[in-house]
């Protein structure tokens, strides 16, 4: 059982700031950022979530059946995340790739202590063994100025290195190309990852920093143990409120222009691109799919087909599919019946996947996973794990991730320039 209590803020923005810094002293942290980006769906401005009272760490290995149990039995606030790997637990396939950061498979906390930041609000939730430190807590993050952080060296570029280079990524561009003129796939998600060995970073700081490059709508910071996770993503994957469940994949992305004209024109061209336009409708059709197995008949709609949507580094075509929950289903069933989701991964789904594992050199791991968390009464809200570096401080090995659709109509040089766009901001946080 949880106490709650709403504290006025004078200043939002600065609270938020200051909230941050003052979650560094924890071991585990789930910081969620909207950065107030104005989404119909958004349910705070920003949310963390601290100190474990109990936790689920584990392997892929019956992973959705052991976070049913958890979630079923603490019946309470849980934060997480679901890495792209628990595919083999839905389905029978394996990770065989590279894998460097060497993150559990799944990692779920209850936190101690929750905080909303909603309007000019904060919302304390802190369960009753440290419910009598609500004022004393509230009284230090106001006090606390944003910490002046010790620099790390930055990376410099040359020490972010590619896992495959230009010449052999094309080279899997057209093997994937072959599979789709073969009918075996009709589009494909295909990623490849950027690394740096033996490198020290402040996570925090780095965080601070994509996040204030993206201003994204579903940014995160996750700290569990040496793991870490430094989110920019745009990119929801599924929420679900009482009976209603909401899917919002993304396929089609274009640059930002600084002209304003100019920026207008490239957003028109990307509304109207067939390319990007039906990439973007397979992955609808595979997702109404994937909800269709756990809906009421007849209730899966397209709420909005392909519009754009302007971020600070890109504009992406974004799609909304809800349905209503058949009566019954657990929560936890209506993640597994879905997962991976379809943006990250092609269709036919399990074909597509074969092929990615095939083709791709690295384990994709957390990337292209879901982070998020669980309510008491069993609603949820996950994004996609897009636009992220991932470290393991132990190991001291970084790695981001890139990637895009491929279909019929791809140009594999062209796909590797929409790469390097999306690899920008995670570069620039890193070595800026």
């Amino acid at each position: 059982m949880r106490t709650t209590k709403s504290f006025p803020l004078d200043n939002p923005e600065k609270f938020k700031k200051q909230l941050f810094a003052w979650s560094r002293q924890f071991d585990e942290v789930a910081w969620l950022d909207s950065n107030n980006y104005q989404q119909e769906n958004s349910s705070f401005d920003a949310l963390l979530a601290v100190q474990a009272f109990t936790a689920l760490k584990t392997d892929y290995h019956q992973a959705f059946d052991q976070l049913q149990e958890y979630q079923e039995t603490t019946k309470d606030w849980i934060f997480g995340y679901l890495s792209y790997d628990l595919k083999n637990d839905v389905e029978r396939l394996t990770s065989q790739n590279y894998d460097g950061l060497r993150f559990p498979d799944l990692y779920f906390f209850q936190p101690q202590k929750i905080i909303q930041v909603k309007g000019k609000f904060a919302e304390f939730h802190y369960l009753r063994m440290v419910d009598d430190e609500m004022d004393e807590d509230f009284a230090e993050i106001l006090d606390l100025e944003e910490r002046g952080e010790r620099k790390e060296e930055r990376l410099r570029n040359q020490e972010i290195l590619p896992r495959i280079s230009k010449e052999e990524y094309l080279v899997k561009i057209n093997k994937m190309l072959s599979h789709i003129q073969w009918g075996d796939i009709y589009e494909a998600n295909f990623c490849q990852e950027f690394y740096a060995e033996n490198c020290q970073i402040q996570p925090s700081v780095v965080f601070s920093k994509l996040n204030e490059i993206s201003g994204p709508p579903f940014a995160t910071f996750l700290k569990l143990e040496q793991y870490y996770l430094l989110c920019a993503s745009p990119e929801r994957y599924l929420k679900k409120t009482g009976s209603k469940i909401l899917s919002q994949p993304i396929k089609g992305t274009a640059r930002r222009a600084e002209n304003k004209e100019e920026d207008l024109k490239i957003s028109h061209a990307l509304a109207n691109d067939p390319k990007e336009v039906s990439e973007n409708v397979m992955i609808v059709d595979l997702v109404r799919n994937d909800l269709s197995k756990i809906a009421k008949k007849g209730s899966v709609q397209v709420e909005e087909l392909c519009k754009v949507y302007s971020f600070k580094q890109v504009h992406q075509l974004i799609s909304t599919i809800s349905a209503q929950l058949e009566n019954g289903i657990p929560a936890v069933e209506t993640l597994r019946a879905t997962f991976p989701m379809g943006s990250m991964t092609g269709a036919p789904k399990i074909s597509a996947m074969k092929i990615i594992e095939e083709l791709e050199e690295t384990k994709r791991g957390l990337y292209s996973g879901a982070v998020g968390y669980f309510t008491p009464n069993g609603d949820f809200d996950f994004n996609v794990v897009i636009r992220s570096i991932l470290y393991n401080a132990e190991d001291r090995y970084l790695s981001f991730s890139v990637g895009g659709a491929i279909t019929t109509k791809s140009n594999p040089e062209k796909e590797y320039e929409e790469c390097l766009l999306k690899a920008k901001a995670m570069r620039e946080a890193l070595s800026g």
